[in-house]
């Protein structure tokens, strides 16, 4: 029996530093969007290089296992080298192997990541065998023996495997978590219902909950002034409209305006933890993997979760590679007591 199994990607990225990267605003009545620039046609002296391995998949699932629990994951990677890595961490993690799927046919994923002096990042990704997930490739069995499934973000034809994946899950008792990546919810929200409908954790980024639930998060007006709200109006709306029921728990991350919770009764806004940001990637699959363990730890406390997953969270950005950084249950105790002030805010239902 596994505590957790994961299904998701796992990739060799090829982590690119330098400081000769630009972070250019562009600004309309409606939106804000930044993005990382380069000279065109120069060439661009390097800072840092270095190989990690990384995917939602392995990520979480390394995360899981760092904390104590007996994981496993469903993962395709390639009959290549970089499969080969890849192998080599989920046995570092103490992470079972008997899920994984080699192919002969597709190369394993591989991402070259580019990082701004700000510690934010921009992503080349070829998926290769991550998109490739077929029904016929998954052990279903091993769903049922675990007490948890996490759907990390799936890319490609993976996605097709959503559906019978989370019913699954569903007849045999096993919770599901879920966090959906750009890939499925391009498909269109209908489409993703069954899955939605059945899960007991629900994590997006803003831009995903923006993109899923076709609702934009306003900017401040002259007469509006929604940045002086705990939760924006918008944000509300979004885990309402993707809430599915009373035990269920919708969360929205924020980048550094923190995450925000739904339960069906009750909103929930927590501040990012203090961090030397190194590099940002990964930091969303430590939250999310470490905020479903949390909910296992403390018996469902959602308030003590979303701490904990904070703290989770600003050590991995406190490392480079997503799968630095990890700390245990009894070190993240450890520095919530170095800061007391740390708070959830709780508000009512509106």
């Amino acid at each position: 029996m596994y505590d957790f199994i994961t299904i998701g990607s796992a990739t060799v990225d090829a982590f690119i530093e330098t400081d000769a990267a630009n972070i250019v605003s562009v600004s309309s009545l409606d939106t804000k969007r930044e993005f990382m620039a380069y000279p065109y046609g120069a060439k661009i002296e390097i800072d840092n290089f270095e190989l990690q391995t990384g995917g939602g998949g392995i990520n979480t699932a390394a995360n899981f296992a760092a904390l104590g629990f007996k994981t496993s994951a469903i993962i395709k990677i390639g009959d290549d080298f970089q499969g080969d890595k890849i192998l080599k961490v989920i046995n570092h993690f103490g992470i079972d192997d008997s899920n994984i799927i080699r192919s002969k046919k597709y190369k394993t994923g591989f991402s070259i990541i580019l990082t701004s002096f700000q510690g934010d990042r921009t992503v080349l990704a070829h998926r290769g065998a991550n998109a490739k997930l077929e029904s016929k490739d998954i052990n279903f069995k091993s769903i049922k023996n675990s007490k948890w499934l996490y759907l990390a973000p799936l890319n490609g034809n993976s996605t097709k495997v959503l559906d019978e994946v989370a019913q699954y899950a569903e007849e045999h008792g096993t919770n599901l978590a879920i966090n959906l990546g750009t890939s499925s919810i391009k498909q269109g929200k209908e489409h993703l219902l069954k899955t939605l409908k059945t899960a007991e954790v629900i994590i997006l980024n803003k831009d995903e909950a923006s993109m899923l639930t076709g609702l934009e998060v306003r900017p401040d007006t002259k007469e509006e002034k929604y940045s002086n709200e705990i939760i924006h109006p918008d944000i509300i709306k979004m885990l309402k409209e993707l809430n599915y029921g009373k035990g269920r728990i919708t969360i929205i991350t924020d980048g550094k305006h923190g995450v925000y919770a739904y339960d069906s009764e009750k909103f929930y806004q927590c501040g990012e933890f203090p961090a030397k940001v190194v590099s940002t990637l990964g930091a969303g699959d430590a939250f999310a993997s470490s905020f479903t363990a949390s909910l296992v730890k403390t018996e469902g406390d959602i308030e003590k979760s979303l701490k904990y997953a904070s703290v989770s969270a600003a050590s991995v950005v406190e490392n480079f590679g997503a799968q630095n950084g990890f700390i245990t249950f009894d070190e993240i105790k450890k520095r919530l007591k170095k800061h007391s002030e740390f708070k959830v805010n709780i508000l009512p239902k509106k």
